[in-house]
Parts: structure tokens; sequence; C-alpha cells
């Protein structure tokens, strides 16, 4: 029993012997593990440089008409000719529809017809006025001729009251007898009667030219009146004639009719009016087009007129980029977007590039301005997106610092905020660096 006790106690001991020296070896290679990890890795630094740079924005850009205009009815009424289709190319006031309005016609013919009434009242009111003026002629002469009278009259009392006189003293002197001097008396009485006519002939006259004066100004003013009426009758043919005009839809700039909504036959309406419904056509200038690019609030004071654009369209996408300049901007911010609307005019005479196409545009900022740049290889982006970088303090620990990127040229990224000018950072590198660890920086 002694014996097989011991021969199970000396096989314990092999069987644990294995495992006693697998262990030991195990912890020989942690410590010589833990040796090696805690060696500090060896890193190439690199310095954030401060350059001037010329600044460029890359924004979506969309292809616009040069004008476009929805063309819609001015007046009512059933169309009689549509001379125009999708895709035909017009000039500048070419005929694209007529307006049957036979009801404004007829108003024409009224009022041609009231105008030549009114102007033969004209006429007549001017006969008036030479009627008027005759008989202010005639009353004149009537009244120079009584005046004219009277001094004859005056000249036969004087004569009759000398004789008067002359005989009265005779007859009181008993030369004549009296009745010389009654017949002496009633000639005088017949002189005084004379200029008492003449005196009353003179005032009806008198009374004649007032009256033929006014006449002559109511004749005056009926010619007036006439003439207005005339006028206004005009006025009115010439406005009438505008809305008759408006029957012939004309095209009110070269381009090429882009839609087109109406038949001949069609009920259309006056555009004001309620149920008007969609434009008659719509047509654009494609001769030259206009590039809209939204530029964002952060490059949109750093853009000028001239400034360069690189334009790239899918539809060309096996062309080169196209090569434009800022023609105009906005001036303002577009408080829903916060984007400022860059345009650019580009020749299009053979109609390649079509409204509505969409592309992205690389607009060359002409203001160069102070930038913190670092090789492209020693700025990380995390999984998410986010850009950091490895920076080295003064006694070789590392930080990581969320950087945020500008300008990337493919070999150089600006860094607008994280790193100061002259501040090191871990150029290229496969190992991933936590905070707070050490490394050993090469010289360069």
């Amino acid at each position: 029993m002694t014996f097989r006790i011991r021969q199970l106690l000396t096989l314990g001991v092999l069987v644990l012997s294995p495992l006693a020296i697998t262990s030991g070896c195990s912890q020989v290679q942690s410590q010589t593990t833990k040796k090696i990890e805690q060696k500090p890795v060896a890193v190439k630094p690199v310095s954030v440089v401060q350059e001037n740079i010329q600044r460029t924005s890359t924004q979506p850009a969309t292809i616009h008409p040069f004008y476009e205009a929805e063309i819609r009815a001015r007046t009512s009424g059933y169309v009689k000719t549509v001379n125009v289709d999708i895709g035909d190319v017009v000039e500048a006031g070419a005929t694209l529809v007529e307006i049957d309005v036979p009801e404004l016609n007829k108003q024409h013919e009224v009022l041609e017809a009231r105008i030549i009434r009114h102007r033969s009242e004209e006429k007549r009111a001017e006969a008036g006025v030479e009627l008027a003026r005759a008989n202010v002629q005639a009353a004149e002469a009537g009244a120079e001729q009584a005046r004219s009278e009277m001094s004859s009259v005056e000249a036969s009392l004087a004569a009759a009251e000398s004789e008067f006189s002359r005989t009265q003293d005779l007859v009181q002197r008993q030369s004549l007898e009296s009745r010389v001097l009654d017949e002496v008396r009633k000639r005088r009485d017949s002189e005084r009667a004379r200029l008492d006519a003449v005196n009353s002939a003179i005032r009806s006259a008198q009374a004649e030219v007032t009256v033929a004066n006014a006449k002559l100004t109511s004749a005056q003013a009926d010619v007036e009146a006439s003439k207005a009426e005339t006028s206004v009758a005009e006025r009115e043919l010439e406005q009438l004639e505008v809305l008759i005009g408006y029957a012939t839809i004309k095209a009110p700039f070269p381009g090429i009719i882009t839609r087109r909504a109406v038949d001949p036959g069609d009920l259309v309406r006056e555009s004001s009016e309620v149920g008007a419904g969609e434009p008659l056509f719509v047509i654009s200038q494609v001769d030259k087009v206009r590039v809209q690019i939204p530029v964002p609030e952060v490059d949109a004071a750093l853009v000028n007129r001239g400034d360069t654009i690189e334009l790239t369209l899918p539809s060309f996408a096996a062309e080169a980029p196209m090569t434009v300049e800022v023609t105009r901007l906005a001036g303002s911010l577009d408080p829903n977007t916060r984007t400022m609307l860059v345009e650019a005019e580009v020749a299009n005479p053979e109609g390649k590039l079509l409204p509505g196409m969409f592309g992205q545009a690389t607009i060359s900022l002409s203001t160069k301005v102070a930038a913190n740049m670092l090789p492209a290889r020693a700025v990380r982006f995390s999984d998410k997106g986010e850009a950091y970088v490895y920076a080295l303090s003064s006694d070789d620990t590392v930080s990581v610092i969320p950087v945020t990127t500008g300008l990337d040229n493919g070999a150089a990224i600006e860094v607008r905020s994280g790193v100061e000018p002259g501040q090191r950072v871990i150029d290229a590198h496969l190992k991933r660096f936590t905070d707070g660890q050490k490394v050993t920086v090469l010289s360069n």
C-alpha cells in the first residue's frame, strides 16, 4: 500500500512538472514583451507652416437661360393661329400666336365713326365762329355809322339852335311875326329829336357789338369743346388699338420655345383674370447662358468680378473643364441658405449648354490669404471623417488634436483650427498613438 501511494505521488510530480515549466516560460515572455512595448516609438516630425495661398471654392453650378419669359395673354379671346412650337428658334418681334377679338374690332369701328362725327361738329363750330365774327363786324359797322350820323345831327341842331335864337330876338323886337318863331322852334325840336334818335342808335349798335362778341366767344368755346371731344375719342381709339395689338403676341427677345400650352381654337383669358392658367409659351434665350453658383458665407467675401472659374459638367465628362470668369455677384447672402449667388456668362452659339444642366464649379479666389499648411500625410481622418493630428509637446509627448481642414491641393492641407504655426506633429506613420504616449523624435 505504501509502495502504491509512492508511485502515485511520483506520477503526480511528473505530470505537474510540464505545467510549471510552461507557466514559467510565459512569465518570461510577458516580461520581455512589456520591456519591448515600453520602448518609445521612433517618429518623424513635421511643423505647421504658414503660407500665402490662393484659395479656391468648389461648389455646385446650374445652367440657366440668359433670359426666360413666360408668355401670357393680355386680352381674352379664341386662338386664331399658332405660329411656333417647342424647339422653334424665333427672333425678337416674331409673331407667336394670334387671338381673335371681334368685339374689340367692332368697338374700333364705333370709335372711328364717333371721331368722324366729332370732327364734323368741329367744322360746324368753326363755321359758327366765322359767322359770329361777321356779326361782330356788322355790329361794329352799324355803331360806326351811327357815330358818323351823330356829327351831322349835332351840326344841324346847332344851326337850328342858332336860327331859333336869332328868330326869337327878331320876334321880341317885333321885326318878325311870332308864327315864324314857331316854325323855327319846330325845326329845332326836330333836330333835337334826331339827335336823341342817333344816340339811341349808337347805344343799340354798341349793344349789338357786345352781343356779337359774346356769340363769338360762345362759338369759340364750342370749337374748343368739339376739339376736346375729338381728342378724347382719339385717345380711346388709341387705347383700343393697344388692346387689339395685344391680340398678336410677339417674342420679346430672340430665343427658343421651350414650352407650349396653347392650340388653335383655345379660349385664352387675360392674365390678370381669375383662371388665366399656365403661360401660353415659355421662351428662353440660350445663345448665351448664365452659370449660377451658390458660394457659402466662408468664401463669399473673397469672390470678385473677373475671378477664374473652372466648370465641369457630367454631360461632357470626357471634355476638359470650361474656363469662364465671374461676371456678377449678388453682394448679399441668402438668409435661408447663407450663400451668395455668383453668376458667369457663357457664350453658347451652338446651343450645347442646356438650361437645367448641373455641374461643378471651382472658383479661383483672387484674394490670397495666410494659411496654416501641413503635408497631407500628416493629417489623419477617423471612421466618421473627422480630421485630427498627433501633436508633439516639448517633451515628445503625443496629443491627439481635432483640426478643421480647408484647402486640399493633394500634397498639402490647410488646417484652419487646432494647431498654430511652428507646432510639431507626427508625419506619416502606420501606428496609432494615444494621448500622453511618449515617442522618440528622429532628427531631420
